[in-house]
């Protein structure tokens, strides 16, 4: 079976540059393997990328050994559903793509708060 969206629609991918995703596939698939759950499919801004580097989750400094090369305001990146939880408790939420989220998104967070802080549907991935 196909894995779906919060929609309820087949997951689209997030990003393939930067290549996002718990498996660097593009997309916020997730298994029990995925123990951050990297489901939520965000436009990241620099509020949360200062936010996260509080927490302790520094997103902008390339790490080539896990094939990360650093994260810039506007890139898509598939957040951990609490860490985009706690952005939005702080004010901070980036902006989401609901078609890219993870449906398991839901375990975490409300789909209101979601929609909230949705992007125009059907953006492709850069």
């Amino acid at each position: 079976m196909d894995e779906l969206n919060v929609l309820g629609a087949e997951l689209q991918a997030c990003s393939f540059d930067p290549l996002t995703g718990f498996y660097r596939d593009g997309c916020c698939r997730t298994d029990a393997n995925d123990r951050g759950s990297h489901v939520i499919c965000a436009r990241v801004t620099a509020d949360f990328l200062a936010f996260s580097m509080t927490r302790g989750n520094d997103l902008i400094t390339p790490r080539p050994e896990y094939r990360f090369a650093g994260l810039k305001p506007g890139d898509r990146w598939c957040l951990c559903a609490l860490r985009w939880k706690e952005a939005l408790e702080a004010g901070v939420a980036p902006p989401v793509h609901l078609e890219a989220t993870h449906q398991k998104a839901l375990d975490y967070v409300r789909l209101e708060d979601l929609k909230a802080h949705a992007l125009t549907l059907r953006q492709p991935p850069v």
